[in-house]
């Protein structure tokens, strides 16, 4: 059978009609088809816009933390270097250490007063130096774990949520399969929504991830740098340490 143009007008026309009266009385806004979705697929929708919300969260406030401790690191080392008595030093941050490598000076500097003040005074060079470097890993540790907080669970946003977004899809597109069945029409307009909903929620498990996976990379690799900036200190205070025990030794 041969169609012409004048056959496939008629057609056409009932597509659109279709369409015109699906729209009527479905909104294809994202508030639309989040309202109108299945409760599994609102659930879905709604697990993800949280997970987006916390994962934000977490980055900003990994990130102002980091910049804070830099800060503070930056001028605790430039008074640390300038010449200025350990002792003194000391007894203005002993009280409260705010980053992590004046907690690493105030933990050491606290085991070494320990170890040279009454009955705690030893005369084992050998004994002194180790306790005073395993306090300064142990408090280095804690303190970056401290810093670090909640990073850990970006990375678990950034694997989890394509996923849970991907169950979000398959729900909708079996949605859309009963209607078919229920409706034994194969229209676009029978189909349509729920392949939006679906569709909506494979876009808010990408928006929850993407952003968690780039932050997570970034971030490891700023608190990696800032740990192995701590560690240094802790190295160089160590030598300096050992040093002075060399000379009281003598």
């Amino acid at each position: 059978m041969v169609w012409s143009l004048q056959d496939a007008a008629p057609a056409a026309e009932l597509v659109q009609d279709q369409l015109a009266g699906h729209d009527a009385s479905y909104d294809f806004s994202v508030v639309g088809m989040f309202l109108q979705a299945d409760f599994i697929v609102q659930s879905v929708m709604l697990m993800l816009i949280v997970s987006s919300i916390w994962g934000w969260s977490i980055i900003f406030n990994t990130h102002n933390r980091l910049k804070a401790a830099r800060e503070r690191s930056n001028a605790f080392e430039d008074r640390f270097w300038s010449g200025e008595p350990l002792d003194t030093l000391y007894g203005q941050v002993e009280a409260s250490p705010d980053h992590p490598i004046a907690a690493v000076f105030v933990a050491a500097m606290r085991e070494w007063k320990r170890s040279f003040s009454g009955r705690a005074r030893t005369s084992d060079v050998t004994k002194v130096h180790d306790r005073i470097a395993k306090v300064m890993h142990v408090t280095t540790s804690r303190e970056m774990d401290r810093l670090e907080g909640q990073v850990s669970y970006l990375a678990t946003i950034g694997s989890a949520a394509p996923f849970v977004g991907l169950f979000g899809t398959v729900w909708g597109i079996m949605n859309s399969f009963q209607s078919i069945a229920r409706a034994s029409d194969t229209s676009l307009a029978t189909v349509a929504p729920g392949i939006a909903e679906a569709l909506l929620a494979t876009a808010l498990g990408l928006v929850a991830a993407i952003p968690a996976v780039i932050a997570y990379n970034k971030l490891a690799t700023d608190l990696g740098r800032y740990a192995s900036r701590v560690e240094g200190f802790a190295d160089e205070f160590s030598a300096i340490l050992s040093r002075q025990l060399d000379e009281q030794e003598r």
